[in-house]
């Protein structure tokens, strides 16, 4: 009985932390998916272009922004001014989509839709059965590092069917990271909610650019 209670309070304080980390992450994770949406929605409608050095520079930039002051406050304008410069880069993308189909519209509500619903689904069941994923770090850096030389190699040969396969695989990636990333929550793996929400945000917008070429490949209609 002895033994038991000491372990009870011993672990409550670690469950109380663990909590309170997954709380403040997903709160911080739904206030920069809408700030996101907002500045996307501003570049969207203002037609906004950015050069692609300037949205690799702007992307590194304020990532490493956000982690060098994830431990201060200052980590919560960081990671609103990372994800909201992701907004702004996902305009030019809108609008040839938007654009360049009849169903434009539509193709990127179902894009939004499936990402909300594979998202919620597979972080509700990693949250719900508690296993442990952590195993699956090793393949996803593996799984990611062969689609990103894909995608380069793809760069040279424009193969559409070729860029469709690397956004399916994109797309398995993501979901093998919602449930690795929420089974660090869950079992202690990480302690900011500032990085778990920049790790989950990412992984969301990859997530949603992939089923958006996805759509846009099988059910688009070309003006």
């Amino acid at each position: 009985m002895i033994n038991n209670l000491n372990s009870v309070s011993t672990t409550a304080p670690g469950v109380l932390a663990t909590n309170k980390v997954i709380k403040n992450t997903y709160m911080l994770l739904s206030m920069t998916v809408l700030f996101s949406a907002l500045t996307a929605y501003i570049s969207t409608s203002i037609n906004l272009v950015m050069p692609f050095w300037m949205i690799l520079g702007g992307y590194f930039g304020l990532l490493y922004l956000t982690h060098a002051t994830a431990n201060s406050a200052m980590g919560l304008v960081s990671v609103f001014a990372f994800t909201g410069f992701l907004g702004l880069t996902l305009g030019p993308i809108l609008n040839s989509v938007i654009q360049g189909y009849s169903n434009g519209s539509e193709i990127v509500a179902a894009s939004l839709a499936s990402t909300g619903a594979i998202f919620f689904a597979l972080s509700g069941y990693a949250m719900t059965s508690r296993k442990d994923f952590s195993y699956l770090g090793g393949f996803l850096f593996v799984g990611m590092m062969v689609a990103l030389l894909a995608s380069i190699a793809g760069m040279f040969f424009n193969v559409p069917a070729m860029e469709i396969a690397i956004s399916a695989a994109v797309v398995l990636l993501m979901g093998g990271y919602i449930l690795f990333e929420t089974s660090q929550l869950i079992n202690g793996g990480q302690r900011n909610y500032i990085l778990a929400t920049i790790s989950l945000y990412v992984t969301l917008f990859n997530l949603f650019i992939n089923l958006l070429r996805i759509f846009s490949a099988f059910s688009g209609r070309r003006d």
